[in-house]
This record gives C-alpha cells, structure tokens and sequence, in this order.
C-alpha cells in the first residue's frame, strides 16, 4: 500500500474555489480501481489550509491516479494555480 500526504496553503480568496475542485476531484478519485481512499479537508483554524489524505493498493495505482484525466483538469491544470505553498509526501505502512 502506498499512502500520501498533501498539505497545501492556498492563495487568499481561492478558497471556495479550491473546496470545488477538491470536491470533484475527490469524487472521480473514489471511482478508481487502486484507489483505497481518497479524502480532502479544511483546516478550521486556517481557512486556507487543506490537507488531502490518499491511499493506494501499490505505485502503479498511485502512478495511475496522476495521469489520469481528472488528476490534470482539477489538480494540475486546477488547484495548482491556487496554492501559495505545500508539501507532498509518500509513506508506505509499517505493517
């Protein structure tokens, strides 16, 4: 299994915008077959603060998820332009 983390603090004002496309995106992620879990939240002390939280059955999935079409048209060609700053990070479970 792979699981990544994404922290993102976008640009001021590209909140709302960031929660819709965040909302699409999360419901195309759901309908792939490698796709274990896919889920985006809203810091409550941060209205700007996202965190996303993703699981993949192996790094095929995962390479699958980033090619696909919704992946370019609500993250890359999408929320990329929203974010002032973020990290991305990979973790494979322990057990």
């Amino acid at each position: 299994m792979i699981v990544v983390f994404v922290r993102m603090i976008v640009k001021p004002g590209t909140e709302e915008e960031c929660i819709r496309l965040s909302l699409a995106m999360t419901e195309e992620s759901r309908k792939e077959a490698g796709c274990l879990q896919y889920s985006t939240c809203q810091s409550r002390e941060n209205s700007r603060c996202f965190a996303v939280h993703e699981q993949y059955v192996d790094q095929a999935a995962l390479d699958a998820h980033r090619a696909s079409p919704h992946f370019v048209r609500y993250i890359r060609d999408g929320v990329y332009a929203l974010i002032e700053s973020s990290t991305f990070e990979v973790f494979v479970p322990l057990s």
